[in-house]
């Protein structure tokens, strides 16, 4: 597949070392990708500086973080400047917000909508000026307090999504990521929609325009700092590659459509790293997330990490195994999991999503039908349907993308990276199995 490059293996040369700087550009919160690689700067001694997106406070303004709220994340060395990206709650010079445009529209209108795209563009740039603003304070602190010379920096962009926060929007997109039947709503239609197109442009707004301000901001920092390195690196999704049989096979998730969002941030960081910038973009494997649970069934592919596991482990069960099978109803079943995905990933319509070429895909009926029902079959073999396979696996996922993750941007290779399921089957049994 042309500009499909993966990485195959942990990288062993690592120069990032203790004292050295990580910077959490967005926030860290539980379940996510990033709690890896705060781990790994952990353990190397490195000093992780946090951020935040800030909250909103009851007339909807942005605030930064309260005390009370500073100590229940237990994160030191947090730059309490609300983050938050996006502008669909930014009011316009009118005082509408595109939010404000979608208040008060019924379920059966949503492709009727007409929205006052002046306005739009208004809130847009207004969103971006504050954002810009947030940054640039964001920057300066982190100048003033944390750098040194002689210090390597690694900037780690965790922004991603921008839905709309309006009602009318989770109805739609449950209907879309979660549809069948009567409830099947095809993604291109929303997405050819003035809804959808809304959408699109806030998506690439949190999720790409965002890691375009860290890098023209920092510039400062890279022309002063001299030879000491400075890296960025980014999560993206453009499929991932489970083990099928005894080959790594490339699939994807559909419908995802922030899928043209992370293209736009992969060509971000080519057209920095081409500039002589050590900029990253990582696709990342599925995992369960606190955030990606709106999508149903992206689970499903994390189960043949298993398979992965005990393929790179000479046939042989890990650690992971005897995790995951008290989860069951019965320990054999993890047996039958195995053969359940197998077949799943091998059967049309599921084969239809290998499509490298025409990614991100949209829905299609048939496949969100075999999708939930692989979804509720896999989850019916579990004892609590609260506590899934799904939740050891995504931890395996994140602690050993996070470890490789940092270990690659300390010498990059190449500005977009795919992370398959035979890296972390790998990285897990060296680095991380008990």
């Amino acid at each position: 597949m042309e500009g499909f490059k993966a990485l195959r293996n942990c990288p062993t040369n690592s120069t990032f070392k203790p004292g050295d700087l990580l910077v959490i550009f967005g926030e860290v919160f539980d379940r996510g990708y990033v709690n890896g690689m705060v781990q790994e700067a952990e353990r190397i001694g490195m000093t992780v500086v946090y951020g935040t997106v800030g909250r909103r406070d009851e007339s909807g303004n942005i605030r930064p973080l309260t005390s009370q709220e500073i100590s229940e994340k237990n994160q030191d060395n947090l730059i309490n400047i609300p983050l938050e990206a996006g502008f669909d709650l930014e009011p316009s010079s009118q005082g509408i917000s595109p939010c404000d445009q979608l208040a008060g529209i019924k379920r059966d209108e949503w492709n009727d909508v007409n929205l006052d795209w002046e306005q739009i563009e208004e809130s847009k740039q207004k969103g971006k000026e504050r954002f810009l603003k947030s940054t640039r304070d964001f920057i300066a602190e982190l100048d003033s307090k944390y750098i040194k010379d002689g210090v390597n920096i690694h900037f780690a962009h965790t922004m991603a999504g921008g839905i709309p926060r309006a009602k009318i929007l989770m109805p739609l997109l449950n209907r879309v990521f979660k549809g069948s039947g009567k409830r099947f709503l095809s993604s291109k239609d929303f997405w050819e929609s003035e809804i959808g197109k809304l959408c699109s442009e806030t998506f690439d707004e949190v999720t790409a325009n965002t890691f375009e301000t860290l890098v023209e901001e920092t510039k400062n920092i890279r022309e002063k700092s001299g030879s000491v390195h400075i890296s960025y690196s980014a999560y993206g999704y453009h499929g991932c590659e489970p083990l099928l049989g005894d080959e790594y096979k490339w699939q994807s998730y559909a419908p995802y459509l922030q899928g043209w969002a992370k293209m736009k941030l992969e060509d971000l960081a080519k057209k920095y790293w081409n500039q002589g910038l050590k900029t990253q973009v990582f696709n990342a494997p599925e995992i369960l997330t606190n955030s990606s649970s709106v999508f149903m069934g992206i689970e499903v592919c994390l189960y043949p990490l298993l398979r992965a596991l005990k393929f790179e482990n000479d046939g042989k069960e890990t650690s992971v195994h005897e995790a995951c099978k008290p989860l069951l109803n019965d320990a054999k079943d993890i047996d039958a999991v195995d053969a359940y995905t197998q077949k799943y990933m091998n059967t049309d319509p599921e084969v239809t999503k290998r499509h490298w070429d025409v990614w991100p895909q949209h829905n299609e009926e048939p496949v969100m039908a075999q999708m939930k029902e692989a979804s509720d079959h896999l989850i019916s073999l579990h004892k609590d349907r609260n506590s899934l396979m799904t939740l050891p696996l995504s931890e395996v996922v994140f602690k050993t993308t996070g470890k490789a993750i940092l270990c690659e941007a300390s010498n990059p290779t190449e500005p977009v990276l795919w992370l398959g399921h035979d890296l972390v089957a790998k990285t897990h049994l060296k680095h991380f199995e008990s």
